[in-house]
């Protein structure tokens, strides 16, 4: 039999050997360039609860008008790694009441290094700079940038840190910084509090932000929950809900691929066109699937 046959009937074989594939685990083109990234966190809500639930309406109406990630996962159980892994690509701790210093590299120190702007929006703050322990409804948990080396070692970055009611007026006055983490309080975020009144908190801070112009001309807008209910650790952390709101990204677009809070720093330092991304990010599953347009903003 001629070598050509053989090389044929060789690559027939081995097409029959691999019908049955792994399933799709990101990927698509590129992430387009954006000129701001804002990320909102969510608490402790099963996929089920979420999506399709009459008491979040606002979000649901989100996920069915810009994309919906169908199969994403938390990491981890209890809150603080899943916030780890979305800043510094490492489950840092599982000890909710951790307060060491996170000299680790994070999404901080890219955009540093990028000469990014940036600021951690934390509702119930105490004061700008704040980097102490929980006060009230803030949990310093959702708020791990605070514990951050880049961060906590640096009077100029400190400044950063400030309380929710600083979003509004930085949306106003058009001086929202490229990337913005949104940490809600422990009721508003529905940790303590019910779905319908985060709910209703994402409708009146967020949705004056997805109808800002500069927003829908060059914006990046992921709400996110840090894990499902303790019942469910697929994946470590469980199924959980993730939409993406974007001028560019595919309108009423359901995922493919499976996430999880690696995923989100990749998205969000290369929407920002960071070129080294930290730790788990560097390799985790691309979410450009999410997408229709590149470019620049």
């Amino acid at each position: 039999m001629r070598p050509r046959v053989w090389t044929l009937l060789l690559l027939m074989l081995a097409c029959k050997g691999t019908e049955s594939v792994a399933p799709i685990s990101g990927g698509g083109g590129p992430v387009p360039l954006m000129g701001h990234v804002i990320v909102v966190v969510e608490e402790n809500t099963d996929y089920s609860s979420v999506i399709g639930s009459s008491s979040m309406p606002y979000l649901n109406s989100l996920a069915q008008q810009y994309a919906l990630v169908t199969k994403y996962y938390a990491v981890t159980h209890p809150s603080i790694g899943n916030y780890f892994m979305m800043t510094v690509g490492k489950i840092i701790t599982n000890d909710d009441n951790y307060s060491g210093v996170v000299s680790d590299d994070n999404i901080i120190r890219r955009l540093i290094a990028a000469r990014k702007t940036w600021k951690s929006y934390a509702e119930d703050l105490p004061s700008v700079g704040y980097t102490g322990g929980d006060v009230g409804n803030y949990a310093r948990k959702h708020n791990v940038i605070a514990l951050l080396s880049d961060v906590v070692n640096s009077a100029t970055q400190r400044n950063n840190l400030v309380p929710f009611t600083q979003f509004a007026t930085d949306l106003a006055a058009g001086q929202l910084p490229a990337y913005s983490f949104v940490a809600p309080n422990l009721c508003n975020d529905a940790h303590d509090c019910s779905l319908s009144t985060a709910d209703q908190w994402l409708q009146t801070n967020i949705d004056p932000l997805v109808k800002n112009a500069t927003f829908q001309r060059d914006g990046l807008l992921v709400i996110v929950f840090d894990e499902a209910g303790s019942g469910d650790a697929t994946d470590g952390g469980g199924h959980v809900a993730c939409v993406i709101v974007s001028s560019k990204a595919k309108r009423g677009y359901e995922g493919v691929g499976v996430y999880q809070h690696q995923s989100l720093l990749r998205l969000t330092g290369e929407a920002l066109g960071l070129k080294t991304l930290p730790n788990a990010a560097a390799t985790a599953p691309a979410m450009g699937e999410f997408f229709s347009t590149t470019g620049t903003p």
